[in-house]
């Protein structure tokens, strides 16, 4: 058997082991006999709430088993295969049941990075901000392209996009959106994109073809769930309306629809434009709450924190990610040193890979020079 093939088997094995070890294997069959009980109660949705919560709990403990075994299964089935082909001398057995462990080698490292997704909020839906940094039309332009970015990523994962606010550049591009992307553990996949991303390239807006750095700033916070309460005093609070700065022409609003809540203790600002003011204004509540929820997390998650405060302003020093179109390809993140020179790709959605290896490092809980060293 090829060292390749080998590699693949090892990494499959490895995935199995991590994917057995979050559902706990050994269990997971009698506590799906338990489940399986309780939904036939017939006074089962006399709460809806708690029934909901046992057909979810199920559903998820359904699919980490059908998930573990059918990896397992193609495991077996195709190292079969390899070793009757060699007993044969069939090349092309060979060939078709190791092209399939390349793949399931793939698909095992990203189910077991999904089962990894476990914290308190990483199934929820997610709020998406897109702030433009210091460099006026330039980082508009570029908070507009990322802004793209991640709605081309999330629909290719098949999430609901909702746009919640937007304030246009002057001349081109955003200064500012907001975003609600709703699916499986949209917040647990994008929370390791909160930071200050950082673009070098040729600006189409200089006539002198020089090159520019731009900064925009993004921001991720889990939108909160019905069963988590948070108190807002209306005293901490201030809400104003005003008049809503699309990108012009006959669908901008007339009236003071768009709403701003601003909660004074913190400082935070939400704002929501995209309703009527009376929904605008649940919209920037429902948001103010997932805000302060991320705090909360934050404090109970010292890592989270850390992460969340390297933000900091939207220039040198604080970028977790580079993207560099001149004088060469490449996009880099700076916390794993994960790279391509796939720029296009990248600016196209295609970010699992940046996601994954930030995942991989956050949850192992090795240092940067370990990540850096394997």
């Amino acid at each position: 058997m090829r060292a390749e093939t080998q590699n693949h088997i090892a990494g499959i094995e490895r995935s199995l082991e991590l994917l057995a070890q979050r559902m706990d294997r050994e269990t997971a069959g009698h506590r799906l006999e338990e489940l399986n009980a309780r939904v036939e109660d017939p006074d089962l949705w006399n709460d809806p709430e708690a029934a909901q919560k046992l057909m979810r709990d199920r559903q998820m403990l359904v699919d980490a088993i059908e998930t573990h075994d059918g990896i397992a299964r193609e495991l077996s089935d195709n190292v079969e295969l390899i070793e009757l082909g060699e007993m044969e001398g069939d090349a092309e057995i060979v060939a078709e049941a190791e092209a399939v462990l390349a793949e399931l080698a793939g698909r095992a490292a990203h189910k077991s990075l999904e089962a990894l997704l476990d914290g308190e909020a990483d199934a929820n839906d997610a709020f998406l901000e897109v702030h433009a940094g210091a460099g006026g039309t330039e980082s508009c332009d570029w908070a507009s392209m990322l802004a793209r970015m991640y709605l081309r990523w999330a629909e290719g994962r098949g999430y609901k996009v909702e746009l919640q606010s937007e304030n246009a550049g002057d001349e081109a591009g955003i200064k500012s959106a907001t975003y609600k992307i709703s699916g499986p553990n949209a917040y647990g996949w994008l929370k390791s994109e909160s930071g200050v991303h950082r673009l070098v390239r040729i600006s189409p807006y200089d006539s002198a073809a020089k090159r520019h750095t731009s900064f925009s700033s993004v921001w991720v916070y889990p939108v909160v769930d019905d069963d988590i309460t948070i108190e807002v005093n209306p005293a901490d609070i201030r809400i104003d309306t005003y008049r809503s700065t699309g990108a012009g022409g006959q669908h901008v609003n007339t009236t003071d629809s768009a709403v701003r809540i601003t909660h004074m203790p913190t400082g935070i600002v939400v704002t929501s434009s995209e309703k009527s003011q009376h929904q605008n204004r649940d919209i920037a509540m429902k948001a103010l709450k997932s805000r302060l929820y991320q705090l909360e997390l934050d404090r109970r998650n010292a890592a989270i924190t850390e992460a969340h405060e390297s933000k900091g302003a939207a220039g040198w020093g604080n970028q977790i990610r580079s993207y560099v179109l001149q004088p060469y390809q490449m996009v880099k993140d700076l916390r794993t040193n994960h790279e391509t020179s796939d720029t296009k790709g990248v600016l196209d959605g295609d970010l699992d890979a940046f996601m994954a290896a930030t995942l991989a490092l956050d949850l192992s809980g090795k240092s940067r020079a370990d990540a850096q060293a394997t």
